[in-house]
């Protein structure tokens, strides 16, 4: 048997709703239905979510959150998106190049994942 591949993909932030709208204002990413501990966005071909932390989970006590992890959202205008982000002052951690994957950068977001955008699907 084998793995197809990522079906769903969560991060545990602070504040749910903040994060939700973090994603939502700058990603234009939807929400679809869910459980009361997350929200679930309409992503494919896999879904994303904000969630709650797990219980016992302390998220201000693990150092950076996703160390380690590089989590890689397709936007099809990468650059317009990285406009966007810098004028409001959200940190870019990796500047923006052309490579394989097109237009790409990656930014940290309100809990200081680091999320990659490329715009070559």
């Amino acid at each position: 048997m084998t793995a197809s591949g990522p079906g769903f993909i969560s991060l545990q932030v602070r504040e749910i709703d903040r994060a939700a709208a973090f994603y939502e204002h700058y990603l234009g990413l939807t929400r679809q239905a869910g459980p009361p501990h997350a929200i679930v966005f309409n992503t494919t071909p896999a879904a994303f979510a904000v969630r709650a932390a797990l219980p016992g989970v302390d998220l201000d006590a693990v150092g950076q959150l996703g160390f380690g992890v590089g989590l890689w959202l397709h936007a099809p205008d990468a650059q317009a998106i990285h406009d966007s982000l810098v004028a409001d002052g959200i940190r870019i951690t990796a500047a923006p190049v052309d490579g394989p994957f097109g237009r790409t950068f990656t930014f940290a977001d309100l809990d200081g994942y680091q999320i990659t955008l490329h715009d070559r699907a």
